[in-house]
């Protein structure tokens, strides 16, 4: 088995954190330009949250125009638009502010913007062009996209969820201030506090896992399993919020560090297909995908059950990974995630395109990271679990 060499912590340049943290990016961001462009979404910006950062723009004399062409999951037409947009607007630096959508589209428009290139060129390359000053302010806790150098972008003539990557693509200011959070719909919540939860397992369970990533994955898993639910349950729960959004940025920096694996390879198609939200298609994947990956790093995936208190100390392995999965089964259960056939998913239409998803997933790379060594017959056998 192929392993990788420790490479430290790669972070955003600055992460502001706590109570009113949106309010400390002026004195940050003075010298990034005299015009933003701020890519959100058409929900985002009614939201108290928007006019507090459009606010704080006018008042340190900062002009903007705001970019509400991100209509769901990005797609290279949609950056064409933003970038489009930046240009025509003669914009200096970009501010993104929602949830992992515009701040991936963030990423892509700086290099559209930058380079001129169709940003499909860029798929199976490393990005290392010099990109405009880029602000995550995350409004859900769950890509973590405000501290990866990582965007996925969808490309439409081939139907494809590009996972697009370089230094270049990091944010160089995120901004995690949890009050953003409190009107994120409950479906939102579930949805992204997932897709945390599988970015901390994958990252803790990686070919590429360090002993520093390993930290910081055990820390988001333990605070997700206590917090979520109660995020879901009561979205006015600030305690919780806040505590979900320190466990989505430290997922996404530890996926940063030792990557995603198997589940975001075969869920990224599934996305692309069938239009199923990210968050939750990691959410159906998960414990099959865990099931799978187990027996070859039992001893750690026993340790997750032991973390989040599911198994004692003194629990064989092989049981406690049993706990674990069951554990992750009830989460999504708490958090009332449906199924592929719930959510209206045709079963001969999710079959017919099972081939083309396992290729694309394999393509990705993503599944080469799991600690057990995966073949397109194990990925197809996975999907058909999906639907049993």
């Amino acid at each position: 088995m192929e392993r990788y060499a420790w490479e430290g912590i790669f972070l955003p340049n600055r992460i502001i954190t706590g109570e009113n943290a949106l309010e400390e990016l002026p004195t940050h961001i003075a010298e990034f330009g005299k015009k933003a462009l701020v890519v959100t979404g058409k929900t985002v910006c009614t939201l108290d949250g928007f006019k507090r950062l459009t606010d704080l723009l006018s008042e340190c004399g900062i002009t903007y125009k705001v970019f509400t062409g991100i209509t769901g999951e990005p797609d290279d037409r949609m950056i064409m638009a933003g970038m489009e947009t930046y240009i025509a607007d003669k914009c200096e630096f970009i501010i993104a502010m929602g949830g992992g959508s515009p701040i991936d589209s963030m990423k892509a428009i700086a290099v559209r913007a930058a380079t001129g290139k169709n940003i499909c060129d860029y798929y199976g390359t490393d990005i290392t062009a010099s990109l405009p000053k880029m602000v995550a302010v995350p409004t859900t806790a769950g890509t973590g996209s405000e501290a990866t150098q990582f965007t996925v972008i969808t490309d439409t003539r081939n139907s494809v969820k590009m996972l697009l990557k370089g230094k270049s693509l990091m944010p160089d200011i995120a901004v995690i201030d949890a009050s953003l959070c409190v009107s994120s719909p409950k479906n939102v919540t579930a949805f992204t506090g997932l897709d945390a939860l599988t970015h901390a397992v994958e990252s803790y369970t990686s070919r590429r896992a360090q002993p520093l990533t390993d930290d910081i994955s055990l820390s988001a898993i333990k605070r997700i399993f206590k917090y979520l639910v109660r995020a879901y349950n009561d979205g006015h729960d600030l305690k919780a919020r806040t505590e979900m959004s320190i466990a989505a940025l430290e997922a996404g920096i530890a996926i940063n560090n030792a990557s995603v694996t198997l589940v975001h390879g075969m869920s990224r198609p599934i996305g692309a297909l069938f239009h199923i939200p990210h968050g939750l298609s990691n959410a159906m994947l998960l414990p099959e995908c865990i099931k799978f990956a187990s027996d070859a790093a039992c001893e750690k995936f026993a340790e997750l059950a032991r973390a989040i208190g599911v198994a004692a100390s003194e629990t064989r392995d092989s049981v406690a990974v049993d706990c674990f999965i069951e554990a992750l089964c009830n989460i999504c259960r708490q958090c009332d995630i449906p199924t592929l056939r719930e959510y209206g998913v045709n079963k001969k239409d999710f079959y017919d395109s099972m081939n083309k998803m396992a290729d694309d997933a394999l393509l990705s790379g993503s599944p080469a990271n799991t600690i057990k060594e995966v073949s397109k017959a194990d990925i197809l056998k996975i999907y058909e679990r999906l639907l049993l």
